[in-house]
């Protein structure tokens, strides 16, 4: 009897510390954009602590200009871009993680697709490194307060109406 009481005692101890890793899991951890000099399209250094939006969303996404994923991730997104900004104010920011090879062709792809992104090219890939990317396409939700509030790492198609509907969630008012 007391071998079964002291099992049951156990189990109950176990299912309830598997459920809490498995919430904890899900949530990702609430944290703030670091800093890291990255350069604009121009050349110019910027310090990525700067990076917000007035009090609304931002999307920090990681790119290459030889990632197709994420080229496509950005293609999509770009096609809906005009509407999610009147909608909901949310500002995408781009950094490639091109490096020394293959940074001449980031302005040139930004322009060629017409993106209205802010860009940014993380060259010795600090942000990168700070913030724990390890394969791109991996993409940051940040709320108006700068807290990351998800991310995502790679990209399939309709990925970003995911995304959107995270924006939206983040916009909505109160209902009173």
């Amino acid at each position: 009897m007391k071998k079964s009481a002291l099992a049951l005692i156990l189990l109950i101890i176990i299912l309830g510390t598997a459920n809490s890793i498995v919430l904890a899991q899900a949530e990702p951890d609430i944290k703030r954009l670091p800093a890291a000099i990255v350069k604009d399209l121009k050349g110019a250094n910027v310090n990525s602590a700067s990076f917000g939006n007035d009090g609304k969303p931002y999307v920090l996404n990681f790119w290459a200009t030889w990632c197709k994923p994420c080229i496509n991730e950005l293609i999509n997104i770009s096609d809906v871009y005009e509407d999610w900004v009147k909608e909901t104010g949310v500002k995408i920011i781009a950094v490639s993680i091109d490096d020394s090879r293959n940074i001449a062709k980031v302005a040139p792809l930004v322009n060629g697709k017409g993106w209205s992104y802010e860009v940014y090219i993380d060259q010795n890939q600090d942000l990168k490194r700070a913030m724990n990317v390890n394969n791109i396409p991996h993409t940051f939700l940040f709320d108006g307060k700068g807290n990351m509030v998800h991310q995502h790492n790679s990209y399939t198609e309709g990925d970003e109406m995911k995304l959107y509907e995270k924006i939206k969630k983040l916009t909505e008012q109160p209902k009173e």
